[in-house]
């Protein structure tokens, strides 16, 4: 099974294209993803993106394949209730976008979500970065999460475990080598945003940081799932051998 921890169903504002789960099926299949864990793209850009639980669950609904990654931000009303709810629903994980929903993350708020993903037994998804900032829209104003950011939340609760999507090498490297084995053995990045080849940061991370590390994810609607499985075609036979299996499962 594969893996996309940063896929989004739902209409993306400025890509009225971006489509709906059967589009999403379709591109899975063209790169041979099995099945993916799903935010909803729309509802970051809402005040509440929890307004958007009940037609997110509804668009995924009856989906084997489709797990939904509901978004939470804990500095609003109810918050409590719909982690409740997405427990109850059996996801996979819990996102926050602490910079696009304007939250502290050392603040009082980001603390009790982080606990509550803890006593639920849930992965805290954080999304570093959605675009590149010389492709973003007017209104994407939001700016990247910090490296210094991901530490801080790693360092709330010994259980924490976090999955970051969207992030570079350089800021992989800042969170991995600033942090303590034990953190860094709970955290797990994407690769939708590592580079291949030429420069192949992906192959200098595997070896580094540590295949176990990384997790198979594309960035969907926003990138294509094709590059992310043509960086592992790229890697040299031997880095393949050792980590593709484990970055696809």
């Amino acid at each position: 099974m594969i893996v996309d921890v940063n896929a989004f169903v739902g209409a993306y504002p400025f890509h009225p294209s971006s489509g709906t789960p059967d589009d999403l099926l379709r591109a899975m299949d063209r790169a041979g993803i099995d099945a993916a864990w799903v935010s909803h793209l729309p509802s970051l850009w809402w005040s509440d993106p929890m307004e958007g639980h009940d037609a997110f669950f509804a668009l995924l609904a009856g989906s084997d394949r489709l797990r939904p990654v509901p978004s939470i931000h804990p500095g609003l009303p109810r918050w409590c209730e719909a982690i409740d709810q997405a427990v109850a629903r059996e996801v996979p994980a819990i996102r926050c976008d602490p910079v696009r929903f304007g939250l502290d993350v050392g603040g009082g708020s980001m603390g009790e979500l982080v606990d509550a993903c803890c006593e639920a037994g849930l992965p805290l998804v954080l999304g570093l970065r959605l675009e590149d900032a010389r492709q973003r829209h007017p209104l994407d104003v939001a700016s990247d999460l910090e490296p210094w950011a991901i530490r801080t939340l790693l360092r709330r609760a010994a259980s924490l475990r976090l999955v970051v999507t969207g992030a570079d090498r350089d800021a992989i490297e800042q969170v991995h080598f600033g942090s303590t084995p034990e953190e860094s053995r709970r955290v797990w990045w994407d690769i939708a945003w590592v580079w291949g080849p030429p420069e192949d940061h992906l192959a200098a991370l595997l070896e580094t940081v540590g295949g176990d590390r990384f997790l198979f994810g594309t960035g969907q609607p926003l990138r294509l799932p094709e590059a992310t499985v043509a960086k592992l075609d790229l890697l040299e036979p031997q880095t393949a051998g050792r980590w593709r299996r484990a970055i696809e499962s």
